[in-house]
């Protein structure tokens, strides 16, 4: 064999793609969160009740550390259900023998939305309840 043969042409590098500008980033994320909230009807339930926990959260006069442990929880919740909307677009876009597959991963996605809005129900009640407690002189 010949010595030219063992060695491997030189290729151009790739041309370096132009980065992203932060706004543009900033764009398809806002539009990330619409296109998961659109047609979600489980989002306008957790929408309902992050805004009725804001709003119980302002009546009841709620510490500093506590709007930040409500509103991480809201976070919490929002997140997980975007996560689940992103698995649910792209199993639509399956055929139907890899959905048969792969459904266990929809059925987790789903178990995580529901375990993060137990955890915030957890936390909401704690907060609520005490502040509801000493708000009926229930306790001191």
């Amino acid at each position: 064999m010949r010595a030219d043969r063992w060695y491997a042409v030189e290729e151009e590098p790739p041309a370096a793609k132009k980065p992203r500008q932060w706004r543009d980033k900033f764009r398809e994320a806002v539009r990330g969160v619409k296109c998961g909230a659109r047609g979600q009807s489980s989002f306008s339930v957790h929408f309902f009740c992050a805004v009725v926990a804001l709003t119980a959260a302002a009546v009841l006069e709620c510490d500093h550390w506590e709007w930040c442990l409500i509103i991480g929880c809201i976070g919490l919740v929002t997140t997980a259900e975007l996560i689940n909307s992103s698995i649910e677009l792209l199993f639509q876009g399956l055929e139907q023998e890899v959905r048969d597959r792969v459904s266990p991963c929809l059925e987790t996605a789903a178990g995580a939305v529901l375990v993060a809005t137990l955890t915030a129900l957890a936390v909401g009640g704690v907060i609520f309840g005490r502040k509801l407690l000493l708000v009926f002189h229930v306790i001191v």
